[in-house]
């Protein structure tokens, strides 16, 4: 039997995996549609091979951002849910790391055509890949706040 682990990572190699291994056929196959439909209208595979042969400026060109934008909140949602759904996730608040960092991760597509740090543009894949760590960290200290306030183990 899988992990609630297991199904998370799944999930994070290609949204909707989660779901299949968690029994929601149904579920997996609209995510797996999305994720599909998201990845080639925003040219996201193309983006990611210009990004890692360092052709930031051509990734900044070939992406239609409109549709990348919805990327993060699909692709962070499918890995709360398989993980929920796989019984992971026992705290009321759990998923506030997931969330925030699909906030994140969507301000980094928004200001990867522009942002650098430290004199580096890093572009649609690299800013936004940084932006899961402020996320999480973001996500699990508001998870800890929330849950000692209200009296909730971690």
């Amino acid at each position: 039997m899988a992990t609630s682990i297991e199904r998370l990572l799944w999930s994070i190699a290609l949204p909707g995996f989660g779901q299949f291994l968690n029994g929601k056929l149904i579920k997996g196959l609209v995510i797996v549609f999305l994720e599909f439909l998201i990845n080639v209208q925003a040219n996201f595979n193309g983006v990611i091979i210009s990004s890692f042969h360092g052709d930031i400026e051509k990734a900044i060109a070939e992406t239609d951002y409109l549709w990348l934008m919805f990327y993060p909140c699909l692709y962070f949602f499918a890995m709360w849910d398989s993980f929920k759904d796989a019984g992971g996730g026992k705290n009321s608040y759990s998923f506030l790391p997931f969330v925030s960092s699909a906030y994140f991760v969507t301000v980094g597509c928004i200001y990867s055509s522009t942002f650098k740090l430290f004199g580096v543009l890093l572009g649609p894949i690299w800013l936004p890949i940084l932006c899961v760590i402020p996320g999480v960290s973001v996500g699990v200290i508001l998870m800890k706040i929330i849950s000692k306030k209200h009296n909730e183990p971690i």
